[in-house]
């Protein structure tokens, strides 16, 4: 593959060209396995060239923390070598979330059963001008390339939380998911709410959830710990309950990531 726009060699397909500094892939999207990452390198709508980086655990089973480490770090370098504005990614969750920790792009997690169930409408004559040997995770994706874009808050996550109460209930759990939802690049604010203690004993420990968004794109971040229920509200870059639900779908899988959820 040559660069689009100079035309000199790309070592690999969709490279950023050091030669004029242009990028040729905008996103990436990993399929994460126990032993493999496949990647798809996106131009706007188009492939432009797919790449597979892969390990080998030593007990066949599992990886260690060592090799899982350095798996990702080959995953997280090939994606760099792009320089792509957002990377997508799905599949097993450790590697996953390894290589997350590892780069510091735009990073959505495709949500569980959202690319099998976009697959299953094979059958909508709009696919037919789609690419025909794609993934479904791919397709997921590029089903949504065409929408409008949110807008992304540069503010620090430490910097978004704010409101009247300041209170979390869950201890460093419930720091942790608020946290979490704070490093979202599309949630604007965080805005904890009042404890109710009278709620239902659980012996889970502290579950964290994104309800469903409302008209505006907003969310609540539900945190329960025991008998006591908290709502926190989050304010989105969301401009309706469509992508309100995107970025609640987002939240979750982040959510679930950090074993704040039930799997």
């Amino acid at each position: 593959m040559n660069c689009r726009r100079c035309g000199t060699p790309l070592e690999k397909p969709g490279d950023y060209c050091l030669t004029c500094n242009t990028a040729n892939a905008d996103a990436v999207v990993a399929e994460f396995g126990p032993d493999r990452a496949h990647l798809t390198l996106l131009d706007e709508d188009d492939v432009v060239g797919e790449t597979t980086v892969t390990t080998r655990p030593e007990d066949r089973e599992r990886l260690s923390e060592v090799q899982l480490r350095n798996f990702a770090g080959r995953v997280a370098d090939e994606i760099r070598r792009k320089r792509p504005e957002t990377v997508y990614a799905a599949g097993e969750r450790e590697p996953l979330r390894e290589t997350r920790a590892q780069l510091h792009h735009e990073f959505y997690r495709v949500p569980d059963g959202g690319a099998s169930d976009d697959a299953g409408a094979a059958g909508d004559p709009s696919d037919d001008d789609r690419e025909p040997d794609v993934s479904p995770v791919v397709r997921w994706v590029l089903d949504r390339r065409g929408d409008r874009s949110l807008a992304v808050v540069e503010t620090p996550p430490r910097e978004k939380i704010g409101g009247s109460h300041s209170t979390l209930i869950g201890g460093r759990k419930g720091r942790k998911a608020v946290q979490t939802v704070a490093e979202h690049p599309h949630v604007k604010k965080i805005v904890p709410g009042p404890i109710d203690a009278g709620g239902t004993g659980s012996r889970t420990g502290l579950r964290a959830k994104a309800t469903r968004a409302g008209t505006n794109g907003n969310v609540r971040l539900l945190l329960r710990d025991g008998s006591s229920v908290q709502e926190n509200r989050i304010v989105t870059t969301a401009m309706d309950r469509e992508t309100g639900e995107r970025v609640r779908e987002d939240l979750n899988e982040a959510l679930r990531d950090a074993e704040l959820q039930d799997a």
